[in-house]
């Protein structure tokens, strides 16, 4: 047994994860449900050493048994990058023993359109300045959705745009613009530093991976309000949600200023989920935020409980909740009604909208 050869399995059932524990057999995420693989036995502790320690440098090792975790990426297939694609990796000890966590990255940047994205996606390509969040839970497409964006910004326009990543996740083609895409531990030490340092480097456009901290954050929104395109991820449920997340990061002596700032630079929200179709495979079901002067002003006077009121009520400003995705989705026939209400935040209000 080889870690070639369960990569392998993994990309050729279409699966967005593999998963490996001692004492079980290898289990991959297929639309969103984990399956084992069934032809490989339990895995003992050395067969998992053995097949990790094969992909680790001896930094990224020493690392590992120090911090006993760590994140990095891995390109798979024979090319520079990885011709059938990279590997998003996290190395953990649970109950004492080495596990693993692999997250597939397709070795193409998929299209708006071919990832079903609303097509106000588009808009945020064409802006020269703000700050734009694509927002959810982990292994929804977050990372996917922003790569898209990004690329399209590559494919219409000439300026750099830098990434600073933990780890570095796709890897763009030659385009119209210049990419600088830095990986936390090997290109820079930490998100701050890294964020302190970024305006030096005549950047149009930069994406922070995940704003984790209250100095992450305000470094990305002081960025945005100096002119720039900022892009980056929250892990939350709606596009409320995420502004009230910002806000309590900080201090209370400090939160009338961020809303300011935030009021000042927020361009659009986008909080998505992927859900099982019924055919097969995965859609995602998309809630939309526009920076609208209404928006704003609720942010500015911190009234974000009237946010999803507003989002409900402006759809033709390209805004939408996420009940009517829901809603348009199982009308279509591509999800069910069971997995609609289960994944609705107002199950009243998609009902209603289904009829």
């Amino acid at each position: 047994m080889t870690i070639q050869e369960l990569l392998d399995i993994t990309i050729k059932n279409k699966a967005s994860d593999l998963h490996l524990l001692v004492g079980i057999c290898p289990a991959i995420r297929i639309d969103g449900v984990l399956n084992y693989v069934t032809s490989y036995e339990a895995l003992t502790a050395q067969d998992i050493e053995t097949m990790l320690f094969s992909i680790l440098k001896p930094d990224q090792k020493e690392l590992l048994l120090n911090n006993k975790e760590i994140d990095f990426s891995f390109g798979f297939g024979g090319g520079s990058y990885g011709d059938l694609g990279r590997f998003r990796i996290n190395l953990y000890y649970q109950r004492g023993y080495l596990s693993a966590a692999f997250r597939f990255l397709e070795p193409k940047v998929k299209t708006i359109e071919e990832l079903r994205l609303p097509k106000i996606c588009h808009s945020f390509a064409d802006l020269k300045q703000g700050f734009v969040l694509v927002t959810g839970p982990t292994g929804h497409g977050k990372s996917t959705t922003l790569a898209a964006i990004i690329n399209e910004i590559n494919a219409k326009r000439a300026c750099h745009i830098l990434t600073i990543e933990d780890p570095v996740e796709y890897v763009y083609p030659i385009g119209k613009s210049i990419i600088s895409q830095r990986e936390l531990e090997i290109d820079t030490h930490s998100w701050a530093m890294a964020l302190r340092s970024a305006l030096r480097e005549d950047p149009d456009v930069v994406l922070v991976g995940e704003m984790r901290d209250p100095e992450t954050i305000s470094a990305a929104i002081t960025i945005a309000e100096t002119g720039h395109l900022v892009f980056s991820t929250l892990h939350t449920n709606s596009a409320s949600q995420t502004i009230d997340r910002i806000i309590d990061t900080f201090p209370a002596t400090q939160q009338a200023q961020i809303r300011i700032q935030l009021a000042s630079s927020l361009k659009g929200i986008v909080s998505q989920r992927l859900l099982p179709q019924i055919s097969g495979g995965r859609v995602p079901a998309v809630e939309v935020l526009i920076g609208s002067s209404a928006i704003l002003s609720n942010i500015r006077e911190g009234k974000t409980h009237l946010i999803d009121s507003v989002i409900q009520t402006s759809q033709e400003e390209g805004m939408a909740t996420l009940e009517s995705s829901l809603a348009s989705l199982v009308l279509s026939g591509s999800i069910s009604l069971e997995i609609a209400r289960s994944y609705s935040l107002r199950p009243n209000e998609l009902m209603r909208m289904i009829g």
